[in-house]
């Protein structure tokens, strides 16, 4: 099931440093971003080989997961905290609110054989 990072990150009077060395259960060989999601939701699938991490850098949105067997709810709110989505989760991401920045580095380069759209039951 996915699970939360949290960051390390550093505070100072200059603002803040969070740093992602050597905490990802992969070699990043992807990453996108999304933003100006009004009321719509992204995500809507699973993958047969991707896992994910997964940032909110600005703003807040929820994350719908279900792993065939089990369904949470995620909310992310925080650059400091990094969502590892696994393989085969289905997974939705809305209610963003304005100005969302989604954040996403993935497991392998984009192969569109490796999207199932077919929810879990």
């Amino acid at each position: 099931m996915s699970y939360i990072i949290d960051l390390e990150h550093y505070n100072d009077e200059r603002g803040t440093l969070t740093v992602i060395d050597k905490v990802l259960p992969f070699e990043i060989k992807r990453s996108y971003y999304i933003t100006g999601v009004n009321h719509l939701t992204r995500g809507g699938h699973r993958h047969k080989q991707l896992v994910e991490a997964v940032i909110c850098m600005n703003g807040s949105f929820k994350v719908g997961l279900h792993n065939g067997t089990k369904q949470q709810e995620i909310s992310l709110d925080s650059p400091h905290k990094c969502l590892i989505i696994e393989v085969g989760e289905w997974h939705n991401f809305y209610d963003f609110t304005p100005n969302s920045v989604l954040v996403s580095f993935a497991s392998t380069h984009y192969d569109p054989e490796d999207y199932i759209y077919e929810p879990y039951s």
